[in-house]
């Protein structure tokens, strides 16, 4: 079977390597005569597998015994509106950073719970101009009472937008008031100190795994301010508690998980994903600056995940789109709401597709330009 190049955003490309072993193990895990679809979340097979993710997640970032790891459900945006339901109760405020659509969704969630129950949800900082965003965030000036929280995206997938890049701007985190973050499309991109937020969540469909699983790191202090008038299902403290087996998880999207991460410790940690990652960004950006592609997000905050660009007329970029996927490259239309062209560059991307795409982006700006 021919398998194509696959740039989309989400759910991304996972590893070969990782597919074939799960294909392999799929009707027969670890010789128990069953599937992982049809184990109990509560025996020793699948306990065993939600165990080692956990400790190969701990190991990769080195993440302390003060941080509890959570497999949750409902991806990123469930987490929009549960961060704020547990820890924006009556007569409080947290503050958002926004770079791009997916911070604007999780302000506008936040917005949605104070309004049921008090608090007060505010952009700290934006980096909008107009309908669109090309820069990131600096820096952030509070006024007022002390928010329980401030929210920030570590990179936008839909406007090519990332922080805390080499050279780059990193993130604007405010000293003393807890960090929340969305690190769904660069989580485990490179060496990153999870421990410097008090809640992290991660949609796994992006870069570590398949759909159908958040990760998150909750620091436990933090975890310990959670509302205790909420339903159980809805509070992260009673999913902890449970070790993410409140309800029954989803246990095939938790064994591909662990089998990403154990295939990230395999290649040499997230220092080698990392340089990986980079030389792939340098590749993407080098066929695309100085031609007829137009790149509209700043030099030092283009995303190495997501990179976005726009061709000359939007008849060009059909007909590149068209033209990349008869080549076996796809996944390149740009999201709905901004048009263009969006190639995304996860961990399990080799960087011998990013070059194959590149020679394809040189011949057809011979053809067009």
């Amino acid at each position: 079977m021919a398998r194509v190049m696959n740039f989309g955003a989400g759910p991304g490309a996972l590893p070969l390597q990782v597919l074939e072993e799960v294909r392999e193990e799929l009707l027969d895990v670890r010789g128990t005569g069953m599937s992982i679809l049809e184990h109990s979340h509560r025996g020793k097979t699948y306990s065993a597998i939600h165990e080692e993710a956990k400790a190969a997640l701990r190991r990769l970032t080195a993440l302390p015994d003060s941080h509890e790891i959570l497999f949750l459900q409902g991806g990123a945006s469930a987490q929009f509106a549960e961060v704020p339901l547990n820890w924006l109760g009556h007569g409080q405020r947290a503050g958002f950073v926004i770079n791009g659509v997916w911070g604007e969704k999780a302000y506008e969630e936040a917005a949605r719970v104070v309004g049921l129950g008090g608090g007060e949800a505010f952009v700290a900082a934006t980096s909008r101009e107009g309908e669109t965003y090309r820069r990131a965030v600096t820096s952030v000036a509070l006024e007022g009472p002390t928010p329980a929280y401030m929210h920030y995206t570590s990179n936008e997938t839909i406007h090519g937008i990332q922080y805390d890049l080499p050279d780059g701007v990193p993130m604007p985190r405010v000293e003393g008031i807890p960090a929340v973050g969305d690190l769904s499309s660069d989580f485990l991109w490179k060496p990153c100190d999870l421990s410097a937020y008090a809640f992290a969540y991660a949609g796994a469909q992006k870069n570590v795994g398949p759909s159908g699983l958040v990760v998150a790191v909750a620091e436990k202090e933090f975890l310990a301010r959670c509302r205790k008038d909420l339903p159980k299902i809805f509070r992260y403290d009673i999913q902890a508690k449970n070790d993410s087996l409140y309800n029954t998880p989803p246990t095939l999207s938790v064994e591909i998980t662990r089998r990403v991460l154990c295939w990230l410790e395999r290649g040499g940690g997230l220092a080698a994903i990392e340089q990986q990652n980079l030389q792939k960004g340098r590749a993407l950006y080098a066929a695309l600056d100085g031609t007829f592609y137009r790149c509209p997000v700043e030099t030092n905050v283009r995303s190495v995940m997501n990179a976005v660009f726009r061709l000359p007329s939007e008849e060009l970029e059909a007909r590149f789109v068209a033209e990349a996927k008869a080549e076996g490259l796809e996944g390149l239309k740009g999201h709905r709401s901004v048009g263009g062209i969006r190639v995304s560059m996860y961990n399990a991307v080799p960087l011998a597709w990013v070059r194959v795409l590149a020679d394809f982006m040189g011949t057809f700006a011979r053809k067009n330009g």
